[in-house]
């Protein structure tokens, strides 16, 4: 523990901030010695960032593989990602450097090893046998040169090389790894040293030689099941040629005229089947080459007078399994008709003579059979299929009636409905999750096999975190998810629809082929939440806010409670009487704007229609059926801007809730509005600029809607003396009373605006839906980084350009941050009182007091009185986020409610509501007396952050975090018993930075911003853990904490585990005495180097890989990686002998009881004579 100064800022920021930020730190006030006089514990060696774990959905999945012994489930990506899973709990994440398509995956059975053929010519060898899989060899194939004489054409030649590596098969227990191109030919890897085999098959040697047309790739590989000295090649053009690889010839040719999609063997080796492209299914008897043994077309109508089926779709892929007690197994992928449009795609079973068709809801990427032998030439006994599909995973179970589905027990449905934002909560109440838990089980659906998840390999880790975690994710389609992220799992707690508040829109069905999510109105944009209270406030994308009180019980709503606010963002144009522009205003940092602030225009909704004007009429409706809420979150009160003269209500950009007291607040470009949750009433509706009075910098006059549209209402300072907001600012359903501006026409409006938002207004849909549905937190950026990232991200600028409420565009100044606190609000003050701090996207920070009536009834009857304090703060940029610190450096919780079911017997509460009502949330090191005396304001915008010392509200310490790029997320976390300011900037770096001081910690160069989706889920919470949205259906977790960086090996599941091979099948007696069964072959005498010689250099280049020793490369440096490496390498020689010292020791006791009984027998005939035996 060692106290800061001054001198030791300057000498952490020469070593990791630029000059700019050093020369704004060496301008810290004075005083700031004499008043942050705090010791600080965190240094830079407590900082690391490494990534930790991905859950989700693989995304753009393209090759599947499983490990039937290991029983680990591989699948490969289009961007060269892999993913393993095991039992549940156990999965990893792989990413090959070169990011090019995983083409197919092979295991090496039992052997903890995984060969990958890429799109880019390369095949990968990965040791699984570590916790962080690497790489051990890769071979880069160079392509065939071209040996047609013939001159090609560019064109031609591009799609003749497009794809070099066409299919890759290795027999069980086999070291040689049979590899097709797509000029033919086949290669042979040996995949101990991954060097190529001199043996070669030529495409000319193994068709006829009077064929005058290329076969083309090579799309099937595999090895008589009975003669592994057979070798069955698929050509796509239709032939198929069984190769003697001793003889070096081909022994039979089938020919067929419809191009070949895939091969599958019968198990005694006597019958092959092949899927083709015309729809059918032809089974081959391998000695009858003339014409297939039947011909099935699974889907085609049989016509009559025996004609030929109508053809069909192509099958992309077919299975052939059989089973002892019972008809073969035939699997297949596609096949439909093409009369059947608008059908879902789908697997077949055909099992004997009945077929069923399992319908699936995203394209069929590959699929496995799952049987209980390895070995190919044996019954298989299949048991599930493993279905790869283009958005999810689905196992099916073969063994029950119906075929059900097992339930997937891993996070792979995150993107059920696109996320639309992400918060991560960490340390959360222990008695938090299993309450979530407890009314999530009640939601699972019925039907699913009964089973065991079949896919159970692996083993957890040994270390778990002792905290418990939750991420929370809003969806486009109002759902929200509850996650327990505890020990770098993920598992869904509970689901709440927000949707089903409002009725539902009938005109989506009559355009299916739409893009819902660029028009879902119920997309959750911020996600406020109280874990303690567990009250949850959310804000969507039609400018509603819903507030939610969790409770155990089962209630029915029969009314939903409801409040319409007005607010609207205007100009007074005293001062310009003939219609001439407001005098332009000056924006902090980059001197006077030429854009004028007027009233924003909606071309596509604003317009006058036959019924005038829209106005009062809210984007949603509300159901006025009564609402039946099962256990988990319940309806407090649902709030909704509402349209203003034709003028759409704004997305809303900032919201807060607080549970202690009762209140919540949201802001958007046009102002801000506070409202009583307990009471239903608004308590506060400004347009921004109303908010600083006469202490506005930019001297704009504003004129409010109220003045102008409804009668005189009180302003701020009305407020301040004690008057309450009116009725007419607001329409609530319990008032009674409704706005003088409605008219009976009303109910008309309302029935006919979704219908004239989704015709009318579809520009604007498409230019705040899409904007903000996808994920749109961040609505305003700094100006001068247009072309920087008009260079970098298009995508990124056109949201920006696109967006009505962008302050480029219009000037307007948006709330941006809201914090509600306890501390000090004025210079003046002795002691700290509730209040509301706001930050604007101007960089202005202002604080409202908050007058709090008394706990318990009184607080149900008595007005909260809300006046301003007159103090504002200014920084450079957007303001981003807001914290308070105590005199020890510790963060200040808000005030919060303990959480409390409130669908009891008010009775049973009442001697508590008192208490429990709002509590003074102190931090744990601090006490009453201490929090008086001084507190540290930590405020955080886009270019710099600033302390400032409270009540005295003196700059203490600043720092400009950037200066060419912007922050795009900002967050003050807790991290090994202190503080620090975490920062993710658009430039792609990390940094974190020590309170109260805003001392340099860390400073690293981790993630480009390529997509807004980084942006708007990008999350830092507690004990150094952030994520984001790595990709639309995968969550990116990481850490910046060294503590947990040196865990995460033992935290890391493992996916190898000691397993015996099952035992080969018996030949029988029969078979071994007449020679039947299966014939081995010595593939060394085949291909190794001295029987086939080396093969030619220019064809494929040995590229060592990185991952001999386990995997703590790069993440470990110096002396502590050296210490890992060793301690690594002692527990696989540990391992290696344990498993000797086991194999001895059998040895022994076999031993022992060899010699145990060649002495009874030696005793049985000791004394006889050699006639008696």
């Amino acid at each position: 523990m060692r106290k800061f100064n001054i001198r030791k800022v300057l000498d952490g920021l020469t070593a990791v901030s630029s000059s700019s930020s050093a020369s704004s730190s060496s301008q810290q006030q004075q005083s700031g010695n004499r008043e942050s006089d705090i010791p600080e514990t965190l240094q830079s060696e407590h900082f690391q960032l490494c990534k930790t774990v991905r859950h989700g959905f693989p995304y753009q999945p393209s090759a599947l593989a499983f490990d039937p012994v290991q029983k680990i489930l591989a699948i490969g990506t289009q961007t060269g990602a892999l993913r393993l899973f095991g039992r549940p709990g156990v999965e990893c994440y792989c990413q090959h450097d070169s990011e090019a398509a995983v083409i197919q995956l092979q295991f090496l059975i039992n052997e903890g090893a995984l060969v990958s053929a890429l799109a880019d010519d390369t095949l990968h060898l990965w040791n699984l046998r570590q916790k962080r899989p690497a790489i051990l060899h890769s071979l880069k194939f160079n392509r065939e040169r071209q040996r047609s004489t013939q001159k090609q054409t560019e064109k031609e030649a591009g799609i003749r090389l497009d794809k070099w590596i066409t299919f890759c098969h290795l027999p069980f227990q086999s070291k040689w790894l049979y590899v097709g191109t797509e000029r033919g030919n086949i290669h042979i890897v040996n995949v101990e040293s991954f060097t190529l085999s001199g043996y070669v098959i030529m495409w000319n040697k193994a068709i006829e030689l009077s064929s005058k047309s290329h076969p083309g790739p090579v799309v099937h590989i595999s090895d008589n099941p009975m003669d592994e000295g057979k070798l069955l090649i698929g050509y796509e053009s239709g032939t198929v040629v069984l190769w003697d690889l001793k003889s070096k010839k081909a022994d039979y040719r089938y020919t067929h005229d419809e191009a070949i999609h895939s091969v599958a063997w019968h198990h005694e080796g006597k019958q092959f089947i092949c899927s083709h492209s015309d729809g059918t299914l032809t089974i081959w008897n391998i000695k009858s080459p003339a014409k297939p043994l039947q011909t099935i077309t699974p889907h085609g109508k049989q016509l009559k007078d025996g004609k030929k089926p109508e053809p069909c779709k192509p099958i992309l892929k077919v299975e052939y399994k059989t089973a002892r007690a019972g008809e073969p197994f035939i699997i297949l992928s596609g096949g439909l008709s093409y009369d059947t449009v608008g059908r879902r795609p789908c697997l077949t079973v055909m099992h004997g003579k009945s077929t069923a068709v399992l319908e699936m809801d995203y394209s069929v990427v590959d699929f496995l059979t799952l049987c209980e032998t390895p070995y190919p030439n044996d019954f298989q006994e299949p048991y599930a299929v493993v279905v790869l599909l283009e958005k999810d995973l689905v196992v099916i179970d073969l063994a029950q009636n119906g075929y059900p589905i097992f339930e997937n027990p891993y996070p792979l449905n995150i993107h059920e409905s696109p996320v639309t934002c992400c918060e991560y909560f960490a340390d959360c109440p222990v008695d938090l999750i299993p309450a979530l838990y407890s009314v999530g089980a009640r939601q699972k659906r019925q039907g699913y096999s009964k089973k065991e998840w079949p896919i159970s390999g692996g083993n957890w880790g040994s270390v778990t975190q002792s905290y418990p975690e939750i991420i929370i994710t809003g969806h486009a389609d109002g759902s929200i998810k509850f996650w327990d992220a505890s020990a770098i799992t993920l598992q869904v707690l509970y689901k709440l629809k927000t949707a089903k508040v409002f009725e539902k829109s009938r005109s989506k069905d009559d355009r299916p082929n739409t893009d819902i999510v660029d028009e879902d109105p119920y997309a959750i944009q911020i996600i406020s939440w109280c874990p303690e209270s567990r009250m949850l406030c959310i804000a969507g994308v039609s400018a509603h806010v819903i507030i939610y009180r969790f409770s155990k019980q089962e209630v029915t709503t029969e009314v939903i409670p409801m409040l319409e606010v007005r607010l609207l963002y205007e100009i007074n144009d005293i001062d310009s009487p003939d219609g001439e522009q407001a005098p332009p205003l000056p924006t902090p940092g980059t001197g006077s704007n030429p854009q004028s602030i007027a009233p924003q225009s909606h071309p596509s909704t604003s317009s006058s229609s036959s019924d005038g004007l829209r106005d009062n009429v809210p984007c949603l409706k509300i159901k006025s059926s009564p609402l039946k809420q099962s256990a988990g979150y319940h309806i407090e009160l649902v709030i909704q801007l509402v349209w203003v003269s034709g003028e759409p209500p704004q997305q809303i950009t900032s919201l807060a809730v607080n549970s202690a007291y009762g209140l919540v607040v949201f802001g958007n470009c046009n102002g801000i509005a506070m409202v009583d949750y307990l009471q239903k009433t608004v308590l506060l509706n400004l347009g921004t600029i109303e908010l600083y009075g006469s202490n506005d910098p930019y001297r704009r006059e504003p004129r409010s809607p109220r003045k102008s549209r409804q009668p005189s209402g009180a302003g701020l300072c009305d407020i301040n003396e004690g008057t309450t907001v009116p009725e007419d600012r607001c329409k609530s359903p319990t008032s009674g009373s409704g706005s003088p501006n409605n008219s009976d026409d009303d109910d008309q409006k309302m029935n006919n605006f979704i219908e004239k938002v989704k015709t009318k207004g579809r520009k604007f849909s498409k230019m705040v839906a899409n904007d903000i549905a996808k994920m749109s937190r961040k609505l305003s950026l700094p100006t001068e980084l247009k072309p920087d990232l008009d260079v970098r991200d298009n995508s990124f600028s056109r949201s920006r350009s696109s967006s009505v409420t962008s302050i480029d565009k219009e000037s307007r100044e948006a709330i941006s941050a809201l914090h509600f606190c306890e501390t000090f609000t004025r210079k003046a003050d002795t002691s700290p009182s509730p209040c509301l701090w706001v930050g604007t996207t101007l960089g202005t920070v202002l604080v409202i007091v908050l007058n709090l009536p008394p706990g318990g009834e009184q607080r149900l009857s008595q007005p909260v009185i809300v006046s301003p304090s007159g103090t504002i703060l200014r920084l450079k940029g957007a303001i981003l986020r807001m914290a308070f610190l105590d005199t020890t450096g510790s963060l200040v919780p808000p005030a919060r409610e303990p959480w409390r079911e409130h669908n009891v017997s008010e009775d049973k509460d009442e001697k508590d509501k008192s208490k429990k009502r709002r509590p003074v949330s102190v931090s744990p090191s601090s006490s009453s007396q201490e929090i008086s005396e001084n507190q540290y304001a930590v405020i955080c915008s886009e270019k710099q952050a600033k302390v400032i010392s409270l009540p005295s509200q003196n700059c203490i310490h600043k720092q400009n975090i950037t200066e060419t790029s912007f922050v795009l997320r900002g967050d003050i976390v807790a991290l090994s018993n202190s503080s620090c300011l975490a920062c993710f900037c658009a430039n792609g770096h990390i940094m974190t930075f020590s309170l109260p001081s805003l001392r340099p910690l860390l400073d690293v160069y981790y993630l480009p911003l390529t997509n807004m989706r980084i942006a708007r889920t990008f999350c830092f919470t507690n004990n150094g853990q952030a994520l984001y949205l790595v990709s639309p259906t995968e969550i990116q977790r990481i850490t910046y904490s060294q503590e947990t960086c040196e865990n995460l090996q033992e935290m890391l599941g493992e996916l190898f585990t000691p397993v015996e091979t099952p035992e080969a099948p018996n030949r029988g007696f029969f078979k071994g005495l007449f020679g039947g069964g299966a014939q081995s072959l010595d593939r060394e005498e085949l291909f190794g180097e001295s029987a086939s010689g080396k093969a030619s250099r220019s064809l494929a280049q040995h590229i060592p890989g990185p991952g001999g020793i386990e995997g703590v490369k790069g993440s470990a440096s110096g002396v502590i990686g050296e210490l890992a490496r060793a301690r690594i390498a002692l527990d696989e020689r540990g391992q290696k002998l344990g498993e000797l010292d086991e194999r001895t020791a059998a040895m022994l006791s076999s031993a022992d009881s060899f010699s145990k009984h060649a002495h009874e027998m030696m005793m049985k005939y000791k004394d006889k004579k050699w006639y008696q035996f």
